[in-house]
């Protein structure tokens, strides 16, 4: 046959839409045309293929070659198209046989000698297959991260020859599997960290709840490290969150997701990174920082130092769950739930008060006016991280609670939160916080009076409440008290030290 037909699969986002790859031999004068909206990188596919073809012992037709991506309105880019444009070739100048084509799609980048290589988003694009009731087939070198779907087959090869003899029923493709590498147990411990009894209890409510925190304080007095502690108390990611974090890392890298494998995501991106870094961009939408962060933390330091309009493209996002990033050629959905975890000094030399601080009321204000108050709404906990009691050094120190200590506590007050609403408390609704943030009479009352001398907003009001229900469910407690509100509202430490400024002008 002139005319032969394979199934593979783009990448845009976590989507992994279908690609038909059509090929017609006709007469004529040697030649090879590629349509259907291919990018450079989809263009040069077509010396690999024919070196590759030619150095695996095949013919090359020597007739005109008319090579179709489908649908033509989808961009293509990369060359993941390489083994299924071989494949269509071989096929229709019968080389192949296309009685089984249309039980497998095919991916795979070749070399030019007929080896294949791995591919990005190589995850996506097996799962889709897998639903669509097709097995994958693609290069060895992606065995490892396409071996963490459990369900159904992936099958993988070295060579393009390896497929070809697996299509001529000649031999037998290797099933992807994940093989487990020995994993390495040593992690960062809560118990590390010298005194800040605080700062502790504020990051075990932080990981009890999903909430999002920010660390206010000197430099030195630990905000760094306590960040780097939270993924250790929180609790282990699910098959299916493991499974969208595997997906959404395979889009930037290949090869090495197994290794992060049930590993809750830590991103710590520098305060010079760019709104598209941080968000997601390009001409076909990229995950940005905050998809990678997807069920696990996204830890900025040093929070002042970042553009002022990168911090509040994340207001969306932090509410919403996800980012939609709109380009004149594509518009992708990424997810995006993740803990925003913060830290900043109070003031441009690092103090606000005490010997150390060499800033007027307004160097510090201005300073801290690089935050919006939208974005710091955005906050459930902000905690001030004080410099240690003089004295405390040089005690011999006391091994504090670890981690694992902490972890059951987080576990346990997550395991209620999920039997009461089926969510952590930071996700609740405005009408799940009516129904299970119910507070007495006289406690709403004196709420409504702390949050119009501190001039917080609704959202902050909601915020506090959310965190009170889990100060509520670490103590075991069914109703909402005034000490769990009392704690709730002491970890607002940007606000009082606005207040304390602002006094301080007048």
């Amino acid at each position: 046959m002139s005319l032969s037909r394979v199934l593979t699969r783009a990448a845009l986002g976590v989507q992994a839409p279908l690609v038909t790859v059509e090929v017609h031999i006709s007469n004529g004068l040697p030649a090879l045309t590629l349509v259907g909206l291919p990018e450079t990188t989809v263009k040069e596919a077509r010396e690999r293929v024919r070196s590759a073809i030619i150095n695996s012992g095949f013919v090359f037709p020597a007739k005109r070659v008319t090579i179709n991506l489908g649908p033509a309105d989808l961009p293509k880019e990369g060359g993941r198209y390489d083994l299924p444009i071989a494949i269509a070739i071989l096929a229709a100048s019968e080389q192949l046989p296309d009685a089984k084509l249309a039980q497998y799609e095919f991916l795979g980048e070749l070399t030019l000698n007929g080896s294949l290589c791995g591919v990005q988003a190589a995850i996506p694009a097996a799962m889709a297959a897998l639903h669509a009731g097709r097995q994958m087939i693609l290069s060895e070198q992606n065995q490892q991260d396409v071996g963490l779907i459990r369900e159904g087959v992936t099958l993988v090869g070295k060579h393009l020859l390896e497929i070809c003899a697996f299509l001529h029923n000649q031999t037998e493709l290797t099933v992807a599997q994940y093989q487990p590498e020995a994993i390495n147990k040593e992690t960062q411990d809560l118990s590390d960290i010298i005194g800040q009894e605080q700062g502790r209890r504020a990051l075990e409510i932080t990981a009890a709840g999903g909430h999002n925190l920010l660390l206010l304080g000197p430099p030195g007095t630990g905000k760094t490290m306590l960040a780097t502690r939270l993924p250790g108390i929180m609790p282990p990611l699910s098959d299916q969150e493991a499974l969208e974090c595997a997906a959404i890392s395979s889009l930037v890298s290949s090869g090495n997701i197994h290794r992060q494998w049930r590993k809750r995501p830590f991103r710590a991106p520098h305060h010079s990174t760019s709104l598209y870094a941080l968000i997601g961009g390009g001409s076909l939408p990229r995950p940005g920082e905050i998809s990678l962060a997807h069920n696990g933390v996204l830890f900025l330091d040093e929070l002042p130092e970042f553009e002022r309009k990168v911090l509040d493209s994340l207001r969306e996002p932090i509410e919403s769950g996800e980012i939609a990033i709109s380009r004149t050629r594509a518009k992708v959905t990424y997810p995006a739930r993740f803990q925003l975890i913060a830290a900043m000094n109070p003031s441009p030399t690092g103090h606000y008060q005490g010997t150390h601080n060499r800033c007027t009321p307004q160097q510090i204000l201005r300073y801290l006016s690089r935050l919006s108050g939208p974005f710091l709404d955005r906050f459930d906990l902000s905690l001030e991280i004080p410099l240690l009691p003089n004295g405390t050094l040089s005690q011999k120190q006391q091994r504090s609670e670890s981690s694992a200590d902490v972890l059951q506590r987080v576990l346990e007050a997550r395991q209620r939160q999920i039997n009461r609403s089926g969510k952590v408390n930071a996700h609740l609704s405005n009408a799940d916080i009516q129904r299970w943030c119910e507070l007495l009479q006289d406690d709403a009352k004196w709420l409504e009076e702390v949050l119009n001398s501190l001039g917080l907003s609704v959202r902050a009001w909601q915020r506090i409440l959310k965190v009170a229900r889990t100060i509520a469910d670490l103590a075991g407690e069914t109703q909402i008290t005034r000490l769990h509100l009392q704690e709730a509202v002491g970890y607002r430490s940007i606000d009082r030290l606005m207040i304390f400024l602002h006094k301080s002008l007048e």
